[in-house]
């Protein structure tokens, strides 16, 4: 047990290092390029696998790493760019580790849509005037109707509703024939 967690001590110290130099407090962006680098070199011509992966994924990594310099203006990573330029958060969608934009996006995104991107075209604040136009709006049809599939396929995968729902549409059945 503990030759592995000195291994695992091992690789937590080379993750930190790593992290290190890419944290612009630790030096200028030359300075912090050219000892990753050295690092890099280091992990890749080791013996243990572990450090030969963290050296082939920084290689991936290097050639976008240190772009921009040291200026401290640019976004330090993609929460910080998609807050700079105020876009819809997909990367809050796809963090859990799922690819599906949801249901309800899927389904009311004929409306949602022109509300996620209306700050793009809008400059400053909505105001009552601004919104006014859309205040009597319909929702599409084939809108409603997805939202209404979506409650029937809800209330039958659900075991206390289901014998509510097939008698209800048994019913239905039988009226219209």
């Amino acid at each position: 047990m503990q030759a592995a967690q000195e291994a695992i001590r091992q690789e937590v110290a080379d993750v930190r290092a790593v992290q290190a130099m890419l944290d612009p407090a630790w030096g200028s962006g030359d300075h912090r390029h050219a000892q990753f680098q050295t690092l890099r070199e280091q992990f890749q011509g080791s013996d243990n696998p572990t450090r030969q992966h963290i050296g082939r994924v920084m290689a991936s990594f290097e050639p976008g790493l240190f772009v921009g310099g040291d200026d401290a203006d640019l976004p330090q990573d993609n929460l910080d760019l998609e807050r700079w330029f105020r876009q819809p958060k997909g990367h809050e969608r796809r963090i859990h580790g799922r690819r599906h934009a949801g249901v309800r996006l899927v389904q009311e995104g004929p409306t949602l849509l022109m509300a996620l991107d209306a700050h793009v075209t809008h400059p400053g604040r909505f105001t009552a005037e601004d919104l006014r136009p859309y205040w009597r709006t319909l929702v599409p049809v084939c809108q409603r109707q997805a939202v209404h599939r979506r409650t029937i396929m809800r209330q039958a995968r659900s075991k206390k509703n289901r014998a509510l729902l097939l008698a209800d549409l048994e019913r239905r059945y039988l009226d219209g024939s």
